[in-house]
């Protein structure tokens, strides 16, 4: 069953609307007609079942049948953030942590970070990768639409990190002297609901001045597992252990 996310807080209503993309995609991409039941998001993670009961020249209307009660969404909220990589692996990266349960996704321009975006390249991209992340939420059935944030600058993204429960650093040198308990000991510690920041280099990893910066801000160095990831690896490494942590257990 096809799933929609809309720009609104649910409340009942004797029927919803759905209008622009959307629609586009109900009529002219699924060529759904009246009957044909669809799952509709929710800006307050609420999701129901919804049946079409008309079609107009622009907007689909369909009524509730039922609530979805599975919940789809991690029991804390993971912050992903990554220094620019090469290519396109931002896009490869905001697909797969949305999949995974990602509540956000984060890009800052790195010290080894090679891209260099002006601000208009950047709204560009963007809106590119909120398209994915809407496409990847939607496949993967989630209750939420990741968040993404471009900053231009480093120092931008290190002022907004007082705003989370708790920041972990994957840092390759940790790997290397085999740091094992960090990312453990954090996960077991927050609480359901908390906020939790995870920061991952670029190509080349982060260097030693901005990992004295992160810590002076609180943050924890930690390693994952004995293997040195890729950059747009080791995020779902991270995601997956989340995943053990909260949910598999």
């Amino acid at each position: 069953m096809q799933r929609y996310f809309l720009e609104e807080a649910y409340q009942p209503k004797e029927r919803y609307e759905v209008q622009g993309e959307g629609y586009h995609h109900m009529v002219r991409v699924m060529r759904m007609v009246s009957g044909r039941q669809v799952y509709l998001v929710f800006t307050n993670q609420t999701t129901i079942i919804a049946e079409i009961i008309e079609i107009s020249e622009h907007s689909v209307y369909l009524k509730e049948i039922g609530k979805e009660q599975q919940a789809k969404e991690l029991p804390i909220q993971v912050t992903i953030a990554s220094g620019y990589p090469k290519g396109d692996k931002m896009e490869f990266i905001a697909q797969k942590v949305t999949e995974l349960g990602a509540h956000q996704f984060v890009g800052f321009p790195a010290q080894a970070s090679v891209v260099k975006w002006d601000d208009k390249k950047l709204q560009k991209k963007q809106q590119r990768l909120e398209k994915i992340a809407q496409e990847a939420a939607e496949q993967s059935h989630r209750q939420v639409t990741p968040t993404i944030t471009l900053f231009s600058s480093s120092q931008a993204f290190y002022q907004t990190l007082t705003q989370y429960d708790a920041i972990l650093v994957a840092y390759e040198e940790s790997a290397k002297q085999g740091e094992q308990s960090q990312l453990v000991q954090t996960l077991k510690r927050l609480p359901l609901g908390a906020t939790l920041l995870v920061i991952f280099g670029p190509e080349g990893g982060l260097s030693q001045k901005e990992v004295t910066t992160l810590e002076a801000a609180g943050a924890r160095l930690c390693g994952l597992g004995p293997r040195i990831l890729r950059c747009e690896t080791a995020p779902l490494y991270l995601l997956s252990a989340v995943s053990y942590q909260f949910e598999l257990q």
